[in-house]
C-alpha cells in the first residue's frame, strides 16, 4: 500500500503542495496533521507508523514535513526498516529502499538541520538587534472579549479546551497562558 504524510506547522500555512505531490504518486491513505515537527510525538505521525505493513511505502514532499532533526528522521527510517517500509521524499528524488536512498537521506537529514539551526540563530541575531533599536516589542498581546463569561462555561464543563480554544479564535497554549493570567489575577 502506498501511504502518505502531510504536515504544516500551523492552521495558517497550506498544505496544497504536499496534496499534489501526494496525487503524483497515487497514494491511496494519507495520514495529515496541522502540528509542530518539534519531536515526534505526534497524533498522525503515530497512527501511520503503526499502520504501516511491511512492504508498503510512505511518501512524504520533503523530509522536513517528517522530522526537523537528523536523529528524529533516521529514528523514524530506523523504524521504517524494521516494519520493511521504503519512504520515497519527493522533493530530495530519495527512495529508502536503495544504498544511496539511505546514504543520502543521512546527508539530507544533516543539511535540513543545520539549516534549521542556523536560521534560528539569524532571527534571535535578528531579534536582539532590534529589540536593541527599540524597533521590537515582542508579539502582540492576545486580549478576549468577555473572557470570564467563556471561562465559566469551560468550569461548568459546557466547553472542553479545544472547544474555548475555537471560540476564543486562539491556540491552546495562549488559551493556557489566559486561563493562567486570568486566574493568578481573580
Amino acid at each position: 500500500m502506498i501511504v502518505g504524510y502531510v504536515r504544516v506547522s500551523t492552521v495558517e500555512q497550506n498544505e496544497s503542495r504536499q496534496l499534489v505531490t501526494m496525487d503524483k504518486y497515487n497514494v491511496e491513505k494519507v495520514f495529515q496533521e496541522k502540528v509542530s515537527a518539534k519531536d515526534t510525538n505526534r497524533v498522525e505521525l503515530n497512527a501511520m507508523l503503526d499502520f504501516v505493513r511491511e512492504g508498503d511505502s510512505i511518501v512524504i514532499h520533503d523530509f522536513s514535513r517528517l522530522a526537523r532533526s537528523t536523529k528524529d528522521l533516521l529514528s523514524i527510517v530506523e523504524k521504517l526498516e524494521q516494519k520493511k517500509v521504503t519512504l520515497v521524499s519527493s522533493k530530495e528524488n530519495i527512495d529508502s529502499s536503495t544504498a544511496t536512498g539511505k546514504l543520502m537521506l543521512t546527508m539530507i537529514g544533516a543539511i535540513n538541520e543545520f539549516e534549521r539551526t542556523n536560521m534560528l540563530e539569524r532571527q534571535r541575531e535578528g531579534i536582539a538587534i532590534a529589540k536593541s533599536e527599540g524597533k521590537y516589542k515582542g508579539r502582540k498581546e492576545v486580549k478576549v472579549e468577555n473572557f470570564e463569561e467563556h471561562y465559566n462555561k469551560y468550569l461548568n464543563r459546557e466547553l472542553n479546551k479545544s472547544q474555548l480554544a475555537d471560540v476564543l479564535g486562539v491556540s491552546r497554549p495562549t488559551l493556557n497562558k489566559l486561563i493562567k493570567e486570568y486566574e493568578e489575577n481573580k
